[in-house]
């Protein structure tokens, strides 16, 4: 036999040589994207105002604009395609351009997006007027638990929850600005409600329509604020509603809740309206009213309008059949 063959070792590799330098690629490579950043930087600050504008009204021109939107316009179609303006779109030039056919479907689709929205601001209208009315009877719950009710007169309009403080012991003394002791109760009942509610308040003043000027103001808008002031004070300063959520207006006679010449009217329309004010979108908040008094099946029926009530009764006019008991008190303010 033949002796065993000895293997041959294989040769290591030799170690392969580490490239320390391999970061300049990557350094090379940032440099070069940071100098084509400030390249087209550049290239976009120098503008050709005669190019420019020529784009400008080319565009312009071609979405049938009267002015450029790129003035700050709010539509490039200005005038032409604003909310409530005719479905059918007559007059622009891109509605002018469609076939007959286009047109209709336009106009439909035009048509059926106002109806939607306008079902949507119900919508929502709706849901206010029952998380005020739900606010409303805490807050007559709270005045009756405390033999209060009849100081205070509630309606929901536009405005919001409306809380009239309409009682003689409630509404200031004649030329006072300073609430009675069962005026701070009524106020400080009403607080701990208004306060969890979260809704902004205004606090409106108003005084009555007697002849003569106040006798410790200047006129009745300083009467009148002097008053809001009062309330809004309470509600700050002692229930601790934060003055983020409190604002006033004053009124002085201007907006009477009870007609001046009803017996008792004095006493009523010097008064402070507490307004709790409503948490949705403008074109919702002028539905409140139509949707307190039950007008929106009508409505929501009937977008339009084309249909009405004839035989209602307006919260103002209850307010004024709940304060028409008060006797007539003497005095301005």
């Amino acid at each position: 036999m033949s002796p065993p063959r000895r293997r041959r070792k294989k040769p290591e590799d030799p170690e392969e040589h580490v490239n320390h330098e391999r970061w300049l690629v990557t350094y090379a490579d940032m440099l070069t994207l940071l100098m084509v950043l400030f390249i087209v930087m550049f290239a976009m600050s120098q503008v050709d105002q005669k190019k420019y504008n020529a784009l400008k009204n080319g565009l312009a021109d071609g979405f049938g604009a009267t002015s450029s939107f790129m003035k700050g316009s709010d539509s490039i179609l200005e005038g032409q395609l604003t909310e409530g303006s005719n479905p059918s779109l007559a007059g622009s030039k891109i509605f002018e351009q469609l076939s007959p056919a286009e047109q209709a479907v336009v106009s439909e689709v035009i048509a059926q997006e106002e109806l939607r929205r306008q079902r949507s601001s119900y919508d929502a209208a709706v849901l206010e007027v029952d998380r005020l009315r739900a606010a409303e009877h805490k807050l007559k719950a709270a005045l009756e638990k405390r033999g209060l009710a009849d100081d205070v007169a509630t309606t929901i309009d536009n405005r919001g929850l409306v809380v009239s403080l309409v009682s003689r012991h409630v509404v200031f003394q004649p030329n006072i600005a300073r609430l009675s002791p069962r005026g701070r109760e009524v106020v400080d009942t009403l607080a701990p409600v208004l306060s969890a509610l979260g809704n902004d308040l205004e606090i409106d003043g108003h005084t009555n329509q007697a002849a003569g000027r106040p006798k410790y103001y200047a006129t009745d808008w300083d009467l009148s604020a002097a008053r809001a002031v009062e309330v809004l004070r309470r509600l700050n300063e002692t229930a601790g509603i934060p003055g983020s959520r409190l604002s006033l207006a004053a009124f002085g006679h201007e907006k009477p809740l009870m007609e001046p010449s009803k017996p008792g009217s004095q006493a009523v329309n010097k008064r402070v309206d507490i307004v709790v004010l409503p948490d949705v979108s403008p074109a919702s908040q002028q539905l409140l009213d139509e949707v307190a008094k039950g007008r929106f099946g009508e409505r929501a029926a009937d977008p339009a309008g084309t249909t009405g009530s004839t035989n209602e009764t307006s919260a103002a006019g209850g307010d004024r059949a709940a304060g028409a008991g008060h006797s007539t008190e003497g005095g301005r303010g």
